[in-house]
Order: structure tokens, then sequence, then C-alpha cells
């Protein structure tokens, strides 16, 4: 692994394991709070199509959707309708609130922007905790990461983290975190035409060989159009490379 992602994860983890000691709570069903860092997080959850074959006994799977920067969490709703299909519970998140930092606009992203996709990891981290109680009928320890570009770099930094509580990624054109390479982590990330990723953010010829990750570039897309709002050739797309992605 890239020596400054070492470095960078382990200041990570110090932190994450301090901000998870607090007491939590609910608000409501559709906004949770952390008592720990006085944070409302707004959510939307839908249910898998055949949700009553869930059971404790019969776990189904769960999925994270992570929204790209200034992109509301429920601008993916193909996605979510993709994992209800499934037999995923699809867990919709909102990372950004109108009193954090705005995003780092300066490079090196991948230190500059390490604070932003911190606070995505420590909500994460809180809502499998949370949530993993008050729905014992999903596995909330082989979690499926989505997420489009500032919220596919928080998917990415996750699942480096915590390897052992994600199954697999799948991101939208995020350009500024590394893939994680473990052969334990299936990737699928649909890249856009318009920008290009960060060096090292992408496997090369030989890595693709040694990890289960698949690449796919799409023609003609555009980074900010990778969302419910974007073109409906585009949406139909996406919806295909993942849904085979989720049959494999």
């Amino acid at each position: 692994m890239h020596k400054t992602i070492k470095k960078l994860l382990k200041v990570s983890a110090f932190s994450l394991s301090a901000s998870l000691i607090s007491p939590l709570s609910f608000a409501n069903d559709d906004v949770i709070v952390d008592q720990s860092r006085n944070r409302t997080i707004p959510i939307n959850i839908t249910y898998p199509n055949e949700s009553n074959q869930c059971s404790v006994h019969a776990k189904c799977p769960v999925a994270f959707v992570n929204a790209g920067y200034g992109i509301s969490h429920n601008d993916y709703t193909f996605a979510s309708k993709l994992f209800n299909a499934q037999g995923y519970l699809s867990i919709a998140v909102a990372h950004e609130l109108k009193t954090d930092p705005s995003l780092n606009r300066i490079q090196p992203y991948l230190t500059t922007r390490m604070e932003n996709w911190h606070r995505g990891v420590v909500t994460l981290k809180f809502l499998v905790n949370e949530l993993s109680s008050k729905y014992p009928a999903y596995d909330f320890t082989k979690l499926t990461l989505f997420g489009h570009s500032n919220g596919g770099d928080i998917s990415a930094l996750y699942a480096s983290i915590y390897p052992g509580e994600v199954s697999q990624i799948v991101t939208l054109d995020h350009r500024r975190m590394l893939i994680p390479r473990n052969k334990n982590i299936r990737v699928l990330t649909l890249r856009g035409s318009d920008y290009p990723a960060d060096a090292n953010v992408l496997l090369n010829d030989t890595e693709l060989k040694e990890f289960p990750v698949s690449q796919i570039k799409i023609e003609k897309s555009r980074h900010n159009d990778m969302h419910d709002g974007g073109p409906k050739w585009l949406v139909q797309r996406m919806s295909k490379e993942v849904g085979a992605f989720l049959d494999n």
C-alpha cells in the first residue's frame, strides 16, 4: 500500500476509536443523532423486495449509499432499487451538513481532504454500530459500500480502515482516494470521461490481474451526471453495470 496512505490510515484509525465511545441516540426514522459529535445524520432506508425472508437466522445484506459532494443522498434511487431487488437493505447517507467546512480545493487532496473523508468514515461506523442492533435481520458485518465522487472516496477509505467489515465496493468516478488492493474485497468502479483520477487511485494492468477489481470507463459520460438526474442512457448504463456486478 502507498506509504502516505499507511501513515494517514494509522492516524484515522486512532481518531476513530476515540470518536465512538460517547452515548448514541435516535432522533427519528429519517434522522439519527450522534451525541458524541452533536451531529444529526439524515438517512433514507429502503428495504429489500422480499424483506419478509430476512431474519436473525438468515440475515440479508446491507448496502450504504454515499452521495457525491453537493448532491442529495436521495438522488441515487437507481442504486437503492438495484440493491433492494438483490435482497439488500439500502441506507442512503447525507454526509455533508451546512455547518461543515467546505470541501478543500487545495492539493494534494489525499492529505487536504482526509478530514472530510475521515468524518464520513466516523459517520458510517456510527451507523453500523447503531443500526445493527435496530435491524437484527440484516448483516452489518459484510458491507457493500456504494459511493459517487467524494462518497466513493469515503467508501474507499472506510474499506481501507475496516477491511474485515467490507465485502464489496461500487464507486462512480471517485478520483482521489486509492482503491483498496485487497483480495477479499470486490470492487467495481465506473469511470466518467471528462476527468482523470489522481495518481495511484486506479489499479494498473498488473494489479488488475491480482485483485478482484473491475474498472469500466463509460464513454461520453460526465462526472457530475452520475446520479438520478443524469441522462437517461447513463442511468440505464450504470444500472446495467452495477446489476451485473451484484449478480456475480
